[in-house]
């Protein structure tokens, strides 16, 4: 059994996320909050697997609240997935470098929510490879870090290659292609370097990629 925690201002979105996820047998609705604040407070009484978390509402907002969750330690096993009624933004960059696992457009077809909710309850990379270069291609639109993110000393030559082509958006199995391994050793590497490099899922993995300088695309 899943277990979700409903994070929206909005009362009419709520019931209907929760009619959504009330009819699947693996999911349970443990909660709901109205604002960011009683989003973390409700996190560290209840401990979901998954918050939907929108990021515009009253008081402490989403991009907040998911950052004191993710820097929770007895959260660890808690993800954040934002909900958006916009496209992909600065403000959604400053979610995932908070913490988040990942973002969904609230227009998304149902069966594209129910699978994101799975997907990041099992702690695995929710952005797909098609997803992941559309992030990258606007990430990479905005100015460079003024200080690139520590962390390559940590890596080994073959982890900082994986990663960098994690950077461009490459799924396991391109990887494994480009680098003639097998899909479960490019996993393990990736794996590795994402607890090396404490990020929580692949989507902070891409962004670290470009804050550290190890991937440099060119620019729009």
């Amino acid at each position: 059994m899943i277990r979700v925690l409903l994070a929206d201002d909005q009362a009419l979105m709520r019931a209907g996320f929760r009619a959504l996820l009330d009819a699947e047998d693996d999911l349970e609705v443990v909660g709901e909050a109205t604002d960011g604040t009683s989003a973390v407070q409700l996190s560290r009484r209840l401990r979901p697997d998954v918050v939907l978390m929108d990021v515009q509402m009253p008081g402490l907002d989403g991009i907040e609240a998911t950052r004191r969750i993710a820097a929770d330690p007895d959260l660890t096993a808690t993800h954040v997935l934002i909900l958006t009624n916009y496209g992909l933004d600065s403000y959604v960059f400053a979610a995932l470098r908070a913490g988040a696992s990942g973002f969904l457009l609230k227009d998304a077809d149902p069966a594209d929510l129910l699978q994101a909710i799975a997907v990041v309850a099992r702690g695995d990379a929710l952005l797909a490879p098609a997803v992941t270069r559309t992030l990258i291609s606007e990430f990479v639109s905005g100015p460079p870090p003024a200080e690139p993110a520590a962390g390559r000393d940590v890596l080994t030559s073959r982890e900082q290659e994986i990663v960098e082509l994690v950077g461009k958006g490459l799924s396991n199995d391109e990887i494994a292609v480009r680098m003639v391994i097998s899909p479960l050793t490019a996993k393990t590497h990736v794996n590795r370097a994402m607890m090396k490099l404490h990020c929580r899922d692949r989507a902070q993995l891409v962004v670290w990629a470009y804050e550290s300088g190890l991937v440099t695309a060119r620019r729009r």
